[in-house]
Order: structure tokens, then sequence, then C-alpha cells
């Protein structure tokens, strides 16, 4: 009994004891206002999806700023999914080496800004914390001493076991010819034991990293002798947008010839972008763009993390008339959400949609998105941006696969398609 009471007296001391709040969503969201910032993925790659390759001995990093300029007790938790974003039936013993729970130690203050924040780091797995098993995976990230939810972002560890090609082409359907793109792919899954693949096996498939609008639980359309084949007529296929907005803050002291102008203040900057048009009806025109994306960086070869300064950035949407739904700046650094931050004014007396976001040196793509007029609709942006089916878009590829009798999703599989 009393060696009974030592050891658990010693599991309880070498385990870390505290609250979380529950009242999270399984998607990426940022909770509160000051934090900004969020970026999650491959250590040293900054526009890669947050996939971990289990034999590649790789990193993720999560990268995020505090503007309440302090150092918090910011913990982390980490859940495994199912494949549709469900908790799975598994214990944090069974996927977890360490601890599914833990304080994220690398905090630093910013320098030589005139807006003062916290940057905060965190690398996935580390020596507190290992994944023993592939799948889908939410971070959260929450304050420890008043119980507050601060993130939450989705990644995957993958389990490399297919081999998958595919294709981008037109759609089968005439009236989406010139204005979408379907997504055709093929699965090599020799040496994997698949016994009933049109049950053990289903595909998720994103367009430019938005689960927003994700074609998900597709099972293979055909099985031949070590093949999957993914040739649906319509069913994986997306409107092909146009190129992404975009502007370049990458030092607020010069202008260029996306920004109109910068003024610096005593304590801020102020940054006035040209104003922008409406494209559904102006014919396609190649650019080079992030898909959406956006990236910390700096011209002069500062530290960006912590050297980079914010600015109050200034977009506007000239509109002779209201839309009938509300609209939004939209792109990666809204997390691919409708958010109230990012809604649009209307103003009469300049005929345009106006909007103030407060934002970090770098560089930015963006989209203006309408509101759906159904509930849950996802957003368009078509009707501001236009859609083509010659726009370049990458589409990344999941796999999972359940045996009969498992208990969890295993992600066996990624494939990244681009059409250029």
């Amino acid at each position: 009994m009393k060696l009974w009471t030592l050891l658990l007296g010693l599991f309880l001391w070498t385990c870390p004891s505290f609250s979380q709040p529950n009242d999270y969503e399984f998607i990426d969201y940022t909770y509160q206002e000051y934090i900004k910032s969020v970026k999650f993925s491959v250590s040293g790659l900054d526009l890669s999806y947050p996939i971990l390759d289990a034999e590649s001995g790789n990193q993720l990093k999560l990268a995020f700023d505090d503007l309440e300029y302090e150092i918090s007790n910011y913990f982390y938790k980490i859940v495994h999914c199912n494949a549709d974003w469900t908790p799975s039936s598994l214990s944090d013993l069974e996927y977890i080496d360490g601890f599914s729970e833990a304080r994220i130690q690398n905090a630093t203050y910013s320098f030589n800004t005139l807006i003062g924040y916290t940057h905060y780091d965190l690398y996935l797995p580390n020596r507190d914390t290992r994944f023993t098993k592939s799948g889908n995976y939410l971070l959260i990230v929450y304050n420890e001493d008043d119980d507050e939810l601060i993130l939450t972002r989705r990644f995957m560890v993958v389990e490399p076991l297919l081999k998958i090609s595919g294709d981008i082409n037109a759609p089968v359907n005439v009236s989406k010819i010139r204005t979408h793109q379907e997504v055709d792919f093929r699965v090599n899954f020799e040496g994997v034991r698949l016994r009933n693949p049109q049950k053990e096996i289903r595909a998720t498939v994103l367009q430019n990293g938005r689960w927003d609008n994700a074609v998900t639980d597709i099972p293979p359309m055909f099985v031949r002798v070590n093949e999957l084949i993914y040739n649906y007529q319509g069913r994986i296929v997306f409107p092909g947008g146009n190129e992404y907005r975009f502007f370049d803050i990458r030092d607020l002291r010069v202008r260029n010839n996306s920004v109109l102008n910068i003024d610096r203040f005593d304590n801020y900057y102020d940054v006035t972008l040209y104003n922008d048009r409406k494209r559904r009806n102006d014919p396609y025109l190649f650019r080079e763009d992030l898909n959406g994306n956006f990236v910390i960086d700096h011209r002069q070869n500062r530290q960006p993390d912590t050297q980079n300064d914010y600015a109050q950035v200034l977009f506007s949407l000239y509109s002779p008339a209201e839309y009938e739904g509300e609209v939004y700046i939209f792109g990666a650094f809204t997390d691919w959400q409708l958010k109230e931050d990012f809604k649009m004014i209307y103003n009469p007396n300049v005929s345009a949609y106006v909007q103030k976001v407060e934002l970090k040196e770098g560089f930015y793509n963006y989209a203006y998105a309408v509101e759906g007029k159904e509930k849950d609709a996802e957003p368009s942006i078509q009707d501001t941006e236009g859609s083509w089916f010659s726009t370049e878009n990458e589409y990344l590829i999941l796999m999972y696969y359940r045996p009969f009798g498992a208990r969890f999703d295993q992600l066996i599989g990624t494939y990244l398609l681009a059409f250029q």
C-alpha cells in the first residue's frame, strides 16, 4: 500500500495538472482580437501546409503575436481526430508519446517597433510531445491563468504508403466549362492490403488549403488491380476563381506600386491601399500569386518575427450599389473565415466598401467575399473576383484509411496537385 501511494505521488508530480477551456470548434480559428499573424506550417517552409511526414524528421512550427505585450501562461493541447474532424476514440496515451498538453516555452518581446507585442513559437513534435499515429489532429492553445481559449489549428500526420497522381480538367457540365475546375486522380495501393476499398478508403480534396469548401468523404469510383480511380463526372469540382489580389508592406518606410500611401504617426503606421474594383466582368489575366496565403517578411533582412511592425491597413472596394449580402476581406490571414473584424462597411459618400485591419509587415494575398444567402453557405468570391477555368490553383489530396475493426482513420497518402 505504501509503495502504491509513493508511485501515485510520483506520477502526479511528473504530469502537468491544469484545466483548459472545452468550448472550442474543430476548425482553424483565432478567438482573441489581440492575437495576430498566426502561421502554422512545416518549419522553414512558410507556404507549406501543416502536414507532418512521419518518416521525414521535420517539425511543424506555430508562430503568433500577442499584442497585449506581456508574457502569458499559454499552454497547448493536442486532440486526435477522425477524417471528418470529430474526436477519435483513441486516448491520449495511444497517439502521443509524452504529454498531449504542455506549456509554450518560446516567447520573445518585439524589438524597436512602434507597436509592442510578444512573439510565440511552438515546434511539433518536440521533447515533450511526439506522435505515434497518423491522421488528423487539432492543436488548441489557451491561457491557463484565466482559462481563455486563444486559437485552434488543424494539422495532419501522414504515413506515406500510397502513390498518387492526378490531373485538373474542364468539368463535363457545359455551364461550368469556362468557370470551374474538376480534379481527377489515381491511387496506386500496391503493398497496402485493402479488403474492401469502397468502404475502407476515403479521399478529401482541398483547394488552396481551404477547408470551408473542401470535397470530403469520397470513395473510389473504380477499383482496378492495385489502383483506385477517382474520375467522377461532376463531384470533385471547384470554382476556378481568379488570381488573388495582393499588397506588399514588407517595408513600411517605402511605398510600392501596390500601396497608395503610408503615414507614420507617433505610435502607429497608417497604410492606404489603392481602391479596388470588381473583376467579375474583366477578362482573365494571369498573375503569379500565393493562392490566398501570406508571409511575414521584411526587405531589409530584419528578424521579421520580432522586428516587423504593425500597421492599420485601409481596404476599399468600389461599388455603385450595395450587395444583398455582407462583404468581407477574405484570405489565409482571415483563417478563411468571414470574420467580424474583416467585414466591410458600405460608405455611400465614396461609393465603396471600406475597412481598416491591423496587419504585420509582410506580403499578403486577399480577395473580397460575399456572404451566402443560405445558412452555412460557403463564401462566394465569384461576384467580386470572377471565376475562370484558367486560374492557377493548387489542390491537396488526402487519403484516409480505416480497415475493418479499426478505431480511427489513418492518413496514408497526400498529394499536391498544381494547375498552371
